[in-house]
């Protein structure tokens, strides 16, 4: 941000004459810092020239999971050109069928959020912001797996201390998932399931390649470390961590019944937007070339 508090008492300033070779300079060095390259000219209206005239505006960074290569953003967008086709042709007939599944980690003791820790304060209170001190998650914490469609759960599945997901255990996982979708959507499974899920080496194994075929399942086209096409990541975990955050437990069944309980209770139409965000997502992915997908 530019620096707005005054120069050094007593230096002397010329007026502002906005020549448009100024403004031509500026603009080719408006990356720099400008108040350092041209000391003669207030702040304000270094300010004035560079927002005003040039329409420039500073942006904050915002954290991706990886710098993508070109190669990826072409693998993005042809999987967001293959969804979107066949999205226009079958309409929301293709989100019906649509199971996603994903992990995530939550812990015993999760920092609030900076907008769940502002506080009330009377116009005549002193002005000191309230304090808080950044804290680092908790090691204690859980694995949770949770399928789901755009009409609710299906199955919610902690992991074991000292163990790994495997092929074997995986598809353990999917035999559970299957009988859990005979169970809650009567005719699901003979319309068609699309399985959405990460490209984890337990998804992709041969046995559990074996398995969905045997089952008849199609396995979505969703491309490697794109956690912003993921409903799972952008939807069902974002609001899951957001709750989490202020809360503390001291045992594992404490937090997975807590959690379990809040998913549970969520509504049929909390789980329809985040399988509805899928169309205006890809479709952005498609406008930025395959980069990552904002907000």
């Amino acid at each position: 941000m530019f620096k707005m508090q005054a120069a050094r008492e007593g230096s002397q300033y010329q007026p502002m004459i906005l020549f448009s070779a100024w403004i031509r300079r500026f603009a080719e060095i408006v990356g720099s810092k400008l108040s350092d390259l041209f000391p003669e000219i207030l702040l304000s209206a270094l300010y004035t020239i560079v927002s005003e005239r040039l329409e420039y505006r500073k942006l904050c960074a915002r954290w991706v999971p990886k710098m993508l290569s070109d190669h990826q953003k072409t693998q993005r967008m042809d999987s967001a050109l293959t969804f979107l086709q066949r999205y226009h042709h079958d309409g929301d007939e293709v989100l019906d069928k649509i199971v996603t599944a994903d992990e995530t980690w939550v812990h015993y003791e999760t920092e609030e959020t900076k907008e769940q820790s502002k506080q009330w304060m009377h116009s005549h209170s002193p002005s000191r912001k309230p304090l808080k001190f950044k804290r680092t998650l908790s090691t204690k914490k859980c694995m949770v797996t949770v399928f789901w469609d755009r009409k609710g759960l299906f199955l919610v599945e902690f992991m074991l201390r000292g163990t790994t997901t495997t092929p074997a255990s995986y598809s353990k996982t999917l035999q559970r998932l299957r009988r859990a979708i005979q169970n809650k959507r009567r005719g699901m499974l003979s319309s068609g399931i699309v399985l959405l899920h990460d490209n984890a080496r337990p998804h992709t194994a041969v046995a559990t390649t074996i398995l969905l075929q045997r089952f008849g399942w199609e396995v979505f086209d969703h491309p490697s470390y794109s956690p912003d096409l993921a409903p799972s990541d952008f939807h069902l975990f974002a609001h899951m961590k957001h709750w989490l955050g202020g809360k503390n437990f001291v045992t594992d069944n404490e937090l997975q019944t807590s959690v379990q309980k809040r998913l549970k209770t969520q509504a049929a139409a909390f789980y329809d937007e985040g399988i509805g965000k899928f169309v205006p997502r890809y479709d952005k992915c498609m406008n930025r070339n395959g980069d990552y997908v904002e907000k």
